[in-house]
């Protein structure tokens, strides 16, 4: 009896270690900081972003039925010559009649650093709204480092040209 006692405070001690030793920090929670830049439409060929479906007329790309496929690149910085660290890989897909908002269903592929190879997938709505607005979407999931994540990303659109954007995201990660 002794002896399966000890066996299981083993294999308890045993799986613990594994589990701490899985998560990327103590407490199975992380912050990251990164930036989109985005190529807005109109922009010429190497724009990141392009209609693939355009329903209804909009300025703005959200158009109810308006369906907008992207692949915009990850930064370290806001600067354009900072560092890739990977793509923003996803579509949109206008959901309001009001114009103002659409859903978003995308993937973070890191090809740099040390999340190389991991991803993060996301989804939410994606308002039209100022410069500096803060909207939250969810994370659903992730490969590689980012296994079982869960959590949410706050976006900032931080700057804006007549053919970029760039947003400020901010990733609060949890592991199961």
């Amino acid at each position: 009896m002794a002896s399966s006692s000890l066996f299981f405070f083993f294999f308890f001690v045993l799986f613990a270690a594994a589990a701490a030793a899985a998560s990327p920090n103590p407490n199975g929670y992380m912050h990251l900081r990164f930036y989109n830049h985005e190529r807005i439409l109109g922009s010429g060929p190497d724009a990141t972003v392009v209609y693939a479906v355009e329903r209804t007329s909009s300025t703005s790309g959200a158009g109810f039925g308006n369906v907008i496929v992207y692949d915009n690149l990850l930064r370290v910085g806001v600067e354009t010559d900072s560092p890739i660290i990977g793509r923003n890989q996803g579509m949109g897909v206008g959901s309001s009649l009001a114009e103002n908002s659409g859903l978003t269903n995308f993937q973070l592929v890191f090809t740099a650093g040390q999340y190389n190879g991991s991803s993060l997938s996301l989804q939410g709505l994606f308002p039209v709204a100022p410069l500096g607005t803060v909207f939250e979407r969810t994370i659903t999931g992730g490969t590689g480092k980012f296994r079982l994540a869960r959590g949410y990303l706050l976006t900032t659109e931080v700057r804006a040209t007549n053919t970029t954007l760039t947003g400020q995201l901010d990733a609060y990660i949890t592991f199961r």
